[in-house]
């Protein structure tokens, strides 16, 4: 779950960190204040537009078939088959 969290987080702070570079690398202005005067409301949309899509194709491509019959994982002698759906 944290992996989940971390990408999320990291999908959603992206637009912000390449605006952020850009203002450093390309405009020259100092780190403490390449974020004044960002066009935020734009980074917002671009953040969570890019995390939705990235949720909405997670969801579509991964997992197994709607139709397949689920297996929990078990513990054999010790150690911990995984489930999964077949």
């Amino acid at each position: 779950m944290l992996r989940i969290a971390l990408i999320d987080i990291l999908l959603f702070a992206l637009p912000f960190v390449i605006y952020a570079a850009y203002m450093i690398w390309v405009k020259g202005r100092a780190p403490a204040s390449a974020m004044t005067g960002a066009p935020i409301f734009w980074l917002l949309t671009i953040g969570f537009g890019l995390l939705i899509a990235v949720t909405v194709t997670l969801v579509q491509f991964s997992g197994g078939s709607p139709e397949g019959t689920y297996h929990p994982p078990v513990v054999e002698d010790g150690v911990i088959k995984p489930g999964g759906v077949d």
